[in-house]
């Protein structure tokens, strides 16, 4: 095979990757979005789900129950159950995710949604084109988001507004830079590819982490910026 042959092949896969990376994020984006919809509109399973605790809180623990099914099974579990974990998962959010349409209104979560998907497209392309190694900015980014997971849980009690507020805020700001991170991070993944089944799961795993970046900067910014009911 010469030098050409090989290098249209080594393009192939990576294309291929790449285009598995963002199919089953957009799909699990779509999937959030319809199911949260859905369930808004139906007001007997919102009475259901966010009248009960148990069932709310419920669901809260299965999708994390799932993230860590996914994250310590990865190297043992199929690709299809790899997928059907990330199907589910999404599907999970969405139910979740329904009570946006209670506190918000819909013009403002479509007009937060589409400001999300300009900051989410302009640092993808940013850690595509950047020269930058980012691997340090991501560790630092890691800490930053337990950081706010500590204090998110110490507001629960707080209960402060202002606090809340700046959150919010930094949180924005960990993702939109995790999510320059994480696209560079899939695109050296994918100069490695060779289409096989451990590549294939890779590009589900990385379309897990872009969806958890996107979700997090539209929750972020729509308690910022969205009009409520």
């Amino acid at each position: 095979m010469n030098d050409s042959v090989i290098a249209r092949t080594t393009e192939d896969e990576r294309k291929k990757f790449m285009s598995g990376v963002y199919t089953w994020m957009t799909l699990a984006l779509a999937l959030t979005g319809l199911t949260a919809f859905g369930v808004a509109s139906s007001l007997t399973v919102l009475k259901f789900i966010f009248g009960n605790e148990l069932v709310f809180y419920g669901l809260i623990i299965a999708e994390l129950a799932l993230v860590l099914y996914f994250s310590f099974r990865i190297d043992k579990i199929s690709v299809t159950a790899a997928s059907m974990v990330f199907i589910v998962y999404s599907i999970l959010n969405g139910i979740t995710m329904a009570s946006i349409f209670i506190v918000y209104t819909r013009t403002s979560i479509f007009s937060v949604f589409l400001i999300t998907a300009g900051m989410f497209a302009a640092m993808s392309i940013y850690g595509r084109v950047t020269k930058q190694d980012l691997r340090s900015a991501g560790r630092y980014l890691t800490m930053a988001l337990f950081g706010v997971i500590i204090a998110s849980v110490v507001n629960i009690f707080l209960k402060s507004s202002g606090l809340d507020w700046l959150l919010s805020l930094v949180t924005v700001g960990i993702f939109v830079g995790l999510t320059a991170y994480d696209t560079q991070k899939a695109y050296a993944i994918a100069e490695r590819s060779d289409g096989s089944d451990m590549f294939a799961k890779a590009s589900v795993v990385m379309a897990l982490e872009l969806y958890l970046d996107f979700i997090n900067i539209f929750l972020s910014l729509l308690r910022l910026f969205g009009k409520k009911n």
